[in-house]
C-alpha cells in the first residue's frame, strides 16, 4: 500500500426534507447573517420557498445571491463576494448545482474579514489559505460531488477555466435532500448522474493517488448510481431513487477529491469551454472512447467494476470479457437516457477537433492521473472516434 492522505467534508446530513432545517443548522454554528449562493433557476422554480421562512422564524437574517450561471466567470464570484462583505455575512450556503457550490466555496474564503488574498492569488493547488466563513453545501443535482470536494472551477477567459484546489475549501456540512431534486428534468438527471459515475470510475483507476478508502467509496458510489439512474431519469418523483443518487454522487465526490479524475474530464473541459455543453454531458460524450483508449492499462480495474455496474447482467468470466461488457454498457447509457451519443449530435464541428485536442493538453493537472499517458495525437484520435 502506498502512503496516502484523505480529507472530506466534516459532516454529512442525508435525509429527505432536511433542507427545511437550514436555519437551525446555521444557528447551531452561531450565524445570524447568512448568504445563500444559487442560480436564477432555483428561485424561478421555487426551490427556496420551503427554506426561507425558517430563517425568519429562527431570527436569522438571510439574503439570496441568485446570479450564478453555468461555468461561472470571475465576475460572478467577485459580485457575490462584494455582496457578502457588504452584508457582513457570518455563514455561506451553496444551494444548487456544482457551479453554485463552487462559487459559494470561494465566497466563504474571500469574504472572510481576515482574508488578505484576491481571486487571482488562489488559482492552482494549495494557494488558497484560510481563514474562511462557515460553509454549508446543499446540492440540487446528483452529479458534481462539489459538496465534499476541495475544488472550485471558474471560467477565466472566453474558452478557458482554472481551478482553486485547497483543503480550506472543504465545506463544514453537506445536506442531501431528495425533495430538492424531484423536479429535475430527465436530461439533467441523466447527465449529472453519468458525471457522478465518471467520478467513481476515474477515482478507481486514478494513477497517482488511488487508495483503499477512495476505492471503497468509488465502488459503492458506482453501485448506487447504476442501480438507480434509470429510475431517477424515468420516474423522477421516486424519492428513494433520488436520495440514493444524491448519496452516490457524494460518495463519488469523496473518492475523486482524494484520488483525482483524469482523461475523461480533461477532454470534457474543452467541450464546455468552446460550446457550453453542460459538464455532465461533456463527460458522457467522451467517456466510452476514453475507456477504450485506457483499456490496455486499466482492463483489470474496469473488470472489477463491471459487476457493480451491470449487476446480474454481468456474464463475462475473464478480465477481457468483463472489461468489454463494462465499456459497452457505459457506451449505451446516453441513448438509453435520452442524451446525444456523438459529438456531432451535440453540435461540435468536426473542424474543431484539433483545437479541442490542443486545449485538452492544457489539463495536465488531470492527465497525470490517467492510467495511460495521453498525447495530443491520442486526444485527437479519441475525439475523432467520439465524433
Amino acid at each position: 500500500m502506498q502512503p496516502f492522505s484523505f480529507a472530506t467534508t466534516a459532516q454529512i446530513l442525508c435525509e429527505s426534507g432536511s433542507a427545511q432545517r437550514l436555519a437551525s443548522l446555521c444557528r447551531e454554528r452561531g450565524a445570524q447573517r447568512v448568504l445563500i449562493v444559487t442560480d436564477p433557476g432555483i428561485t424561478r422554480f421555487g426551490l427556496l420557498d420551503g427554506v426561507l421562512p425558517g430563517f425568519a422564524a429562527a431570527g436569522v437574517a438571510v439574503q439570496v445571491f441568485d446570479q450564478v450561471i453555468a461555468d461561472p466567470p470571475e465576475a460572478v464570484v467577485l459580485n457575490a463576494v462584494e455582496r457578502a462583505r457588504a452584508l457582513g455575512v457570518e455563514l455561506v450556503i451553496g444551494f444548487g448545482g456544482g457551479s453554485s457550490m463552487d462559487v459559494a466555496k470561494l465566497v466563504a474564503l474571500l469574504a472572510h474579514p481576515g482574508c488578505a488574498q484576491s481571486l487571482k492569488d488562489i488559482y492552482g493547488v494549495g494557494n488558497a489559505r484560510g481563514p474562511r466563513l462557515p460553509l454549508i453545501q446543499v446540492p440540487t443535482t446528483a452529479g458534481t460531488g462539489s459538496e465534499v470536494t476541495q475544488i472550485a472551477i471558474i471560467t477565466t477567459g472566453e474558452t478557458t477555466k482554472m481551478g482553486v484546489v485547497s483543503p480550506v475549501l472543504l465545506p463544514d456540512l453537506a445536506v442531501l435532500d431528495a425533495e430538492l431534486t424531484l423536479g429535475l428534468p430527465p436530461a439533467v438527471t441523466a447527465a449529472t448522474g453519468i458525471d457522478a459515475m465518471v467520478h467513481a470510475i476515474e477515482a478507481y483507476t486514478s494513477k497517482i493517488k488511488k487508495n483503499p478508502l477512495s476505492d471503497l467509496l468509488a465502488r459503492e458510489a458506482l453501485r448506487l448510481l447504476a442501480a438507480n439512474l434509470h429510475e431517477a431519469v424515468y420516474n423522477g418523483h421516486n424519492r428513494e431513487a433520488r436520495q440514493a443518487m444524491l448519496l452516490g454522487a457524494l460518495l463519488a465526490g469523496q473518492a475523486f477529491a482524494n484520488a483525482p479524475c483524469a482523461a475523461v474530464h480533461a477532454l470534457a473541459y474543452p467541450l464546455g469551454g468552446h460550446f457550453h455543453i453542460p459538464h455532465g454531458l461533456s463527460n458522457a460524450l467522451v467517456l466510452p472512447e476514453v475507456l477504450r483508449f485506457n483499456a490496455p492499462a486499466a482492463a483489470p480495474l474496469y473488470a472489477e467494476l463491471a459487476p457493480l455496474l451491470l449487476g446480474e447482467r454481468c456474464k463475462g468470466e475473464g478480465t477481457g470479457q468483463r472489461c468489454a461488457e463494462f465499456i459497452t454498457e457505459l457506451a449505451a447509457l446516453n441513448e438509453r437516457c435520452g442524451l446525444p451519443s456523438r459529438l456531432r449530435d451535440a453540435g461540435v464541428p468536426e473542424a474543431m477537433l484539433p483545437t479541442l485536442a490542443r486545449d485538452a493538453m492544457l489539463q495536465q493537472r488531470l492527465l497525470v492521473n490517467n492510467p495511460r499517458e495521453v498525447s495530443e495525437a491520442d486526444a485527437l484520435a479519441i475525439y475523432q472516434a467520439a465524433y
